[in-house]
């Protein structure tokens, strides 16, 4: 008790900002009982009661809902998934002490995750966003640890399938963590200097295979056991779909010319008359739900992505265009309502209970949970606390052009340093050799800045933007911005309170 008092003491500013965190959270705990439901819900929970992969979605969330399954409670789903928010804000903080930055810097960094009303309630959704955040916030922070050994490397490795399996949105950071470990010295105070180049060389080699080896493994079983299911090769039979629904947002069938039977897939009103993209997956009037066979059978898939990639090679600028378009959203001043009302109103904490779900997957989603809750489903929203979080989200949370400003701040940095080292050795020639100093103690920020942009930049090149898809980048950028900041050297006595 004595030691938590002293640590309280030392680390007030945040303690309160980690204090007020668990009590919204409480809050929402006691305002919508027991659970948010999404239309992405269903389908988990009946992968979970009936274990199978999934067409749509890799199965790891289900599987998170199968461990719970014992419990019969959606409540208790919930109660993890805001304690991991909450572990992610104590994590942002531990690790930007640990890598010297002050205090205050450390608490800004970790008080969006636990403060953001919009995180907040994306964890009190049964979604897999949550789950997937903090697999990926574990890695990165593994990643940038001082002495990573090859066991670190391969939880690194696992963490990171963990998460690929719960979004596949993950497979690109076995790449990017993969060199960053390669690159790294295994020492990142001592730096290369201060190992043998060669035995360090080989060192960082088998920490990135290890890292890579433990992430693999696991996805080719899952793909396999997927391959078993519906002899398809992959993690999921939908890429094909989504890369399609992507590119309706430019594709010009009279530039494309396609082949009469990608021909079928076009869209004759021009593109700034068009929906937003995931109409062409879910609406009925879409010329690829008109198909016969489920939208997400082989020959669809394979269809759908035969047009994507014609797409994308007949009208390349187009495609970059489009997905800076749909990038751009992320970092908008307001929340303008996208992609429809609907999805929009998930996101919010509402007044009044959803209504049940009308599609007949959904239906039989609605079935299998209440198997799971051995009761009924549904929300059931609490006075005053409902409406306080409601006040409270009207308020408190980070707009987009506040992330794009954390993102900026790094680079900033670097710039900054180079211009003031270039100043002092006269041309920008000398400055760069030696730049920075303790590089690469200083470059540590590049890890979770590279992860965070990967996060934002990949659905928006292959599928579309949506707001849930910007909170799990967000912890990672302002640990990116706080680590790049952080002063050289601290004063004895601002870390002699942290234990």
């Amino acid at each position: 008790m004595t030691r938590l008092r002293l640590w309280t003491t030392a680390n007030r500013w945040f303690a309160g900002v980690l204090a007020l965190g668990v009590v919204l959270r409480i809050l929402a705990m006691l305002g919508f009982q027991h659970a948010l439901w999404f239309p992405d819900t269903y389908t988990y929970v009946v992968t979970a009661m009936r274990p199978s992969p999934d067409l749509v979605r890799p199965a790891g969330y289900s599987f998170f809902l199968l461990l719970l399954r014992p419990f019969h409670s959606f409540g208790l789903v919930v109660f993890v998934q805001h304690a991991l928010g909450v572990a992610m804000g104590v994590l942002v903080y531990a690790v930007a002490r640990r890598l010297r930055a002050p205090r205050w810097a450390a608490t800004l960094a970790a008080a969006p995750v636990l403060l953001d009303a919009y995180q907040i309630e994306l964890e009190h959704l049964l979604v897999s966003d949550t789950l997937f955040a903090f697999l990926v916030l574990s890695a990165v922070c593994l990643g940038i640890s001082r002495r990573p050994r090859w066991r670190t490397a391969c939880a690194i490795g696992l963490l990171v399938a963990a998460a690929t399996l719960t979004r596949s949105v993950g497979l690109p950071l076995i790449i990017v963590i993969g060199a960053w470990l390669l690159l790294r010295p295994a020492d990142l105070d001592a730096g290369e200097a201060g190992e043998d180049r060669r035995r360090g060389a080989r060192g960082r080699a088998v920490r990135a295979g290890v890292m890579a080896a433990a992430a693999l493994i696991p996805i080719f079983v899952y793909g396999g056991w997927f391959y078993a299911t519906h002899q398809r090769v992959g993690l999921v039979g939908a890429n094909g779909v989504f890369l399609y629904a992507r590119t309706m947002s430019f594709a010009d069938c009279s530039v494309m010319r396609p082949p009469p039977d990608l021909a079928r897939l076009c869209d004759p009103r021009p593109p700034s008359l068009r929906p937003p993209s995931q109409e062409y997956i879910w609406a009925a009037d879409s010329p690829l739900v008109r198909r016969p066979g489920i939208t997400f059978s082989s020959a669809n898939d394979s269809l759908a992505g035969g047009f994507a990639l014609l797409a994308i090679r007949s009208q390349p600028l187009e495609y970059v265009g489009s997905v800076l378009s749909e990038l751009t959203r992320t970092f908008a001043w307001d929340r303008p309502v996208y992609p429809d009302a609907e999805i929009y109103a998930y996101y919010e904490f509402p007044e009044r209970p959803p209504p049940p779900p009308g599609r007949y997957p959904a239906r039989v989603g609605a079935e299998a949970a209440k198997v799971y809750e051995e009761g009924e489903i549904g929300t059931r929203i609490v006075e005053p606390f409902a409406g306080v979080l409601r006040a409270y989200q009207d308020v408190v949370h980070l707009p987009g052009i506040g992330l794009l400003a954390v993102l900026l701040i790094p680079p900033g940095a670097v710039l900054v340093r180079l211009v003031r080292r270039a100043r002092r050795s006269g041309t920008l020639r000398d400055a760069i050799p030696g730049f920075p100093p303790h590089s690469w103690k200083r470059a540590v920020w590049t890890l979770p800045w590279a992860v965070a942009l990967v996060l934002l930049v990949t659905p928006a090149a292959v599928a579309e933007f949506d707001y849930r898809y910007v909170l799990p980048a967000l912890p990672l950028a302002t640990l990116a911005a706080v680590i790049c900041v952080r002063p050289e050297e601290e004063r004895p006595e601002d870390t002699q309170a942290d234990a």
